[in-house]
């Protein structure tokens, strides 16, 4: 399997509800380091996994909708602890959404799965794998 990662990072607010997070009931700001993983099994007629820049550029779109907001405060995530694994997910998702689109070209549709690690910090992080 051929894989190439882009990296970004985010920085949001938020709060849990629930006795498990102790102190980060309270609002709280976290700075997440975001690393997306494209695998595919062969390479495409180019001899890459994806075009890096389209990957990059992608990405950034994505964290860009979520950099520097309380995420308590949108709509979307109403109700919702928004773990760093739930996070994850939710950049895999767009990801993946965009790559059905066409936008990170045509080469993409070859792509065999996504995965999105959120670094909490250089100890604490958590990843969402999927299929494509």
């Amino acid at each position: 399997m051929f894989s190439i990662t882009v990296r970004d990072h985010i920085m949001i607010a938020h709060s849990f509800r629930g006795d498990v997070f102790g102190p980060a009931q309270r609002l709280h700001g976290a700075t997440f380091l975001v690393d997306a993983t494209f695998r595919r099994e062969q390479l495409d007629d180019d001899n890459i996994v994806v075009d890096i820049g389209l990957a990059t550029r992608e990405l950034g779109a994505i964290t860009a909708e979520l950099n520097y907001r309380n995420l308590d405060d949108e709509p979307e995530f109403a109700g919702i602890n928004t773990s760093t694994e739930f996070l994850a997910k939710v950049i895999a998702d767009r990801l993946a959404a965009r790559v059905h689109q066409g936008a990170l070209g045509e080469g993409a549709r070859g792509l065999a799965g996504i995965s999105v690690t959120l670094h909490e910090s250089h100890v604490a992080w958590a990843s969402y794998e999927r299929a494509l």
